[in-house]
């Protein structure tokens, strides 16, 4: 979709000769001939740059310039001015202006400015987007046969602008899928925009998806783009769809058939180029014979379905993604730590019902937990959680985990560090140095929960 230029001078010529310059490069140019016109034009419909005269009739440019940017502070806005001044360009830079021209115009000039302005927006946009999305660099750890099929079906689906249906049961990776696939296409330039249906309420769903405009509801003071208008040219990631609406999902299914839509408020369709990711935990097929999902709009989404495995079908992966927790803990400062080859078989026979997102929580657990630089199978089965799929066996467990958590850590750490004390006949420098923590460190802890040791 190409560009809107938005032009406000009151000089006819200057507006039509702006106007010729900008279709003849490609855009939209859009004019009005006083600042008040522009601003009403603004509250109706969004553009993707602003060229501004300083001296107009009525509402100075320099006035317009600061209602733009409190209610439009994404459109770059270039100033243009006959009687420029340094003065007057400081001034407007400050208020938020993104260049000045002066006149007469320069054919060159204009057609620069207007490309660096709107280069400078889409990067301030696509960096938005990136600080809101999960971390697009994470990559699918594994090298089970499920996993190098999974990258293999990837690989080919991704050159295409194919909509794909990803499955799987909580805490897979269905997302990590859906950036693989976004980064191996052709639209990995831009960021891929992302959506959760299930967290966002019904009454809301629409607005975030298609947007809104200026008093389409109370507290709708400004015009809002959708996910689909942040896509434009790259991929929109709907997760959790079989959480989404009926009435949301006819919304969507016209989106892919026509390519174009209203926000909520409006009357002007736009028209987008976005290619569709969606996942979901749900049987799709299911929940269209309980008559929650719209056939029409899984036969959309469903062109090609990607199946994420859960962990137990991929146990021999666990030993790769424990290292990558671990490093991803290092590199936030929680400290050097590793699994011995006790805690490892112990992981590799849970049962993981809440898959990768289990094992990543367990391993931080276990590196705050853990005093010791090796984490071992009793420090792994102490905090695992038993497996729904393994009997549970009855356990004795000590006096201090009838209290609450608090106070449980501290009399955990007492009597680990009396028993690690005690063979190492007492001596504070033995025990730090078995336990791999600094002596001054130990000496405060030790200090802290009332131990005696020698010095």
């Amino acid at each position: 979709m190409s560009a809107s230029i938005l032009i406000i001078d009151d000089e006819s010529a200057i507006r039509e000769s702006l106007s010729g310059i900008l279709e003849d490069e490609g855009f939209q140019p859009l004019t009005a001939a006083s600042a008040e016109e522009g601003l009403n034009l603004l509250a109706r419909q969004d553009v993707d740059l602003i060229l501004l005269d300083i001296w107009l009739p009525g509402m100075d440019g320099i006035e317009a310039l600061k209602r733009i940017r409190q209610n439009w502070s994404e459109a770059p806005v270039i100033m243009i001015s006959g009687h420029g001044s340094v003065e007057t360009a400081v001034q407007t830079t400050r208020i938020g202006a993104f260049d000045f021209i002066e006149k007469p115009l320069s054919y060159d000039k204009v057609v620069l400015a207007v490309n660096q302005g709107l280069r400078l927006a889409r990067l301030e946009r696509e960096n938005r987007l990136l600080r809101e999305a999960a971390p697009a660099g994470a990559a699918i750890i594994g090298e089970s046969q499920a996993i190098r099929q999974l990258r293999r079906q990837i690989e080919r689906v991704a050159p295409t602008d194919a909509s794909v249906l990803i499955l799987g049961g909580h805490g897979t990776g269905k997302e990590l899928a859906a950036q693989a696939v976004h980064r191996q296409s052709s639209r990995a330039a831009s960021p891929m925009v992302a959506v959760n249906c299930a967290a966002i309420p019904e009454e809301l769903i629409e607005s975030e998806l298609f947007g809104y405009e200026k008093g389409a509801f109370t507290g709708a003071d400004k015009a809002k783009q959708g996910k689909f208008d942040q896509a434009d040219g790259s991929t929109l990631f709907l997760d959790e769809i079989g959480d989404m609406s009926l009435k949301s999902q006819a919304k969507v299914l016209r989106v892919l058939q026509e390519k174009n839509f209203e926000r909520v408020g409006g009357g002007r369709m736009i028209e987008v180029d976005v290619r569709i990711l969606a996942a979901t935990n749900k049987d799709l097929e299911q929940e269209i014979k309980a008559g929650n999902f719209r056939a029409d709009l899984f036969y959309r989404l469903n062109v090609i379905p990607l199946r994420i495995p859960d962990l137990k079908e991929r146990l021999e992966d666990i030993p790769l993604l424990a290292a990558e927790f671990l490093r991803q803990l290092r590199s936030r400062g929680l400290g050097e730590k590793r699994l011995d080859d006790g805690a490892l078989a112990l992981l590799m026979r849970h049962s993981w019902p809440g898959n990768i997102r289990e094992l990543r929580n367990l391993i931080e657990r276990l590196v705050i937990m853990t005093p010791g630089q090796l984490i071992t199978a009793e420090d792994v089965s102490f905090f695992l959680q038993p497996s729904a799929a393994r009997p549970i066996q009855s356990v004795s467990l000590p006096d201090w985990c009838r209290f609450g958590f608090k106070e449980a850590r501290r009399q955990f750490e007492h009597d680990y560090l009396c028993k690690k004390l005690e063979e190492c006949g007492g001596n504070i420098s033995k025990t730090a140095e078995t336990i791999g923590l600094e002596r001054s460190h130990l000496h405060k802890k030790l200090k802290a929960l009332g131990i005696k040791a020698e010095e």
